[in-house]
């Protein structure tokens, strides 16, 4: 990414825009290159864009934030703003970058702009996981991953299953930054609650992918691809 940031606002209060506008443009090497008030017409027009971020409203009639980042999480990096708090924990599990509590402080603002530098100047991927887990601090080689969805128990942690049929749970990371670790040609993120090693797909359709991880009885695990992934993961076979 160049060292301007650019992004686009989206909310559907005009005032609200103007001031984010305003604090945009006081924070070096930033740069609001349009700003929507209606969610539709955001989607329309996002993904032709050039355009590094998206700062998003989140309570806003007709489409909140979070159907909206649910559409276009998988293509760019987001930033939620709100007056509650309360949607936090479904925020994190959108993989956003940020979550801006209003009314928002430059000071504030900068730092989450701070976080999309940091991802954009992540090192290359090892072959290897270090985090904490439900046994303590691991280290997971990455090739010994088959399978990773979002836990059913906390929505912040990430189960891990391994080639051998053993299961970790990675504790408190979303799937962003998972994804940043684990090679990008080794593995795929199909809907927004489940990640697939390549080597492990045996079919992969318009809609579904089947696996070569074991389920129940002689079946194997089948997964629902997502709208939002459908196109990279075409793009994936055709490398």
């Amino acid at each position: 990414m160049n060292s301007t940031i650019k992004c686009v606002i989206l909310d559907d209060e005009l005032l609200a825009i103007s001031y984010l506008k305003l604090l945009c443009e006081q924070i070096e090497n930033v740069e609001v290159i349009k700003a929507f008030n209606d969610p539709k017409t955001f989607l329309n027009e996002v993904e032709g864009l050039d355009c590094d971020v998206c700062i998003l409203d989140i309570e806003m009639p007709g489409m909140t934030g979070l159907q909206v980042a649910e559409l276009i999480s998988g293509s760019k990096k987001i930033i939620f703003t709100t007056a509650y708090k309360e949607y936090a924990a479904e925020a994190f599990d959108l993989n956003v970058v940020d979550y801006v509590r209003k009314p928002i402080k430059k000071e504030r603002l900068v730092q989450a702009f701070e976080k999309i530098k940091e991802i954009s100047t992540v090192p290359q991927t090892k072959d290897f996981i270090e985090w904490n887990t439900n046994i303590g601090k691991t280290i997971i080689f990455t090739d010994q991953i088959v399978y990773i969805k979002t836990s059913e128990i906390d929505s912040r942690d990430k189960d891990i299953v391994l080639k051998d049929g053993a299961a970790i749970v990675l504790k408190n990371l979303s799937f962003r930054s998972l994804l940043e670790m684990l090679p990008s040609k080794d593995f795929a993120q199909v809907n927004k609650k489940e990640i697939i090693a390549v080597s492990a797909i045996k079919v992969f359709s318009t809609n579904e992918i089947i696996t070569a991880v074991p389920a129940e009885g002689d079946q194997y695990l089948k997964l629902q691809i997502g709208d939002t992934y459908r196109t990279s993961l075409r793009k994936l076979f055709e490398k």
